[in-house]
């Protein structure tokens, strides 16, 4: 396959509620979209960076740089398979989230040219994926029951929480008392707590929690194993796990019990599908996290949360969880699970003409350069 010319674009999402964590407060998604021209047909990608370098040193703006100046120019004319799209990008460190999109672009057009879904060349076992909810951070307790209380009436199988220093105990508790041990409950931190804080994580042990998703910033691996023994809720970790290797290192150093997988943090799906094979050879259990893709990035999530390994609920919630409108057919919730797509490639059509009308940035990048 060789790739012949890649359009990028940048779109505006509005959410359809803010979206609070430790990092900050979202209203909306600046959405980096690319559309991968090849001689064996077209595939779209999306990249998962913020608009600013927060959840990790990856923004948008960084990423259409290094695109157009570092990545692209490496793969352009060139045949190549998706599967080698890695190797060829190895020289260039760091910007997983732009590679991943290289990646996912061209993956989606080989799969699309020879009829495959994504859910069988990642070998899915199920049709559909049980699916949890991530819920930010509220300025009071009744508000944030309030919010739970109608993902639960829409049927959402896992509620995750994300809590910071001052907002964990009191949330965490309540929570438990509304729902009780129907519906499993987690907690996500961000990086916003130290291991001196380790005594403020153990109280929420009572609580019966699936996991503490990510506590301790990306960097103390170590610190994560020494946290472990301190508290009985098992840490899952999540910006710590860039690689299969990072994966490996952190379960030998017994620093998660559980691993949330991101395909644009780690570089894209097929490093992803490492991670799976590595915490399967472990009995470790993995999630899909999310990263308020559009129907683009979920439809890939999705697919690939329908692996044998992927055996917890994901934050692969429905569209309408996060957008008024998407830009593929919606992903709608039934009995608390989605579909996974079943049509080539991805599974879904991108709605051009809707995504040009949101578009506030565009480029293209063939031989005769960026236009």
């Amino acid at each position: 396959m060789k790739l012949q010319a890649l359009e990028l674009r940048r779109i505006k999402l509005s959410l359809v509620a803010p979206f609070e964590t430790s990092f900050g407060v979202q209203t909306e998604r600046d959405v980096l979209l690319l559309k991968a021209i090849t001689d064996a047909g077209v595939g779209w990608g999306e990249c998962v960076a913020g608009e600013e370098p927060l959840y990790s040193s990856e923004y948008v703006d960084a990423a259409c740089d290094v695109l157009l100046k570092h990545l692209l120019p490496r793969l352009l004319d060139r045949e190549l398979e998706a599967s080698e799209v890695a190797t060829v990008l190895r020289p260039v460190h760091g910007h997983n989230m732009a590679k991943a999109a290289i990646e996912m672009a061209l993956l989606d057009a080989e799969l699309r040219s020879r009829g495959e879904s994504f859910g069988h060349f990642f070998g899915a076992v199920r049709t559909q994926v049980d699916c949890g909810v991530s819920v930010g951070i509220h300025a009071t307790v009744p508000e944030l029951l309030k919010t739970v209380g109608g993902y639960l009436d829409q049927g959402y199988r896992r509620i995750k929480l994300k809590i910071e220093p001052g907002w964990d105990i009191e949330p965490v508790g309540a929570m438990r008392e509304r729902i009780g041990d129907a519906v499993p409950l987690q907690v996500d931190a961000n990086t916003a707590y130290t291991l001196s804080g380790a005594d403020d994580l153990a109280k929420l042990d009572p609580y019966d929690l699936l996991l503490i998703e990510q506590p301790l910033p990306e960097d103390q691996v170590l610190a994560h194993a020494k946290l472990a023994r301190l508290v009985r809720t098992p840490i899952c970790l999540d910006e710590s796990i860039t690689s299969a290797q990072a994966a490996a290192d952190a379960i030998e150093l017994g620093a998660c019990r559980i691993i949330n997988i991101k395909p644009g943090r780690v570089g894209g799906y097929l490093e992803a599908r490492r991670i799976h094979d590595v915490c399967a050879a472990h009995k470790v259990p993995v999630w899909m996290g999310g990263m308020l893709e559009t129907g683009v990035g979920r439809a890939g999530n999705v697919a690939m949360a329908a692996m044998p390994q992927f055996t917890l609920p994901g934050d692969t919630s429905a569209s309408d969880r996060y957008y008024h409108r998407d830009i593929t057919a919606p992903f709608v919730l039934k009995d608390g699970r989605l579909a996974v797509p079943a049509g080539p490639g991805l599974g879904v059509t991108v709605d051009e003409e809707y995504v040009e009308s949101i578009t506030h940035w565009s480029g293209t990048l063939g031989r005769a350069g960026v236009s």
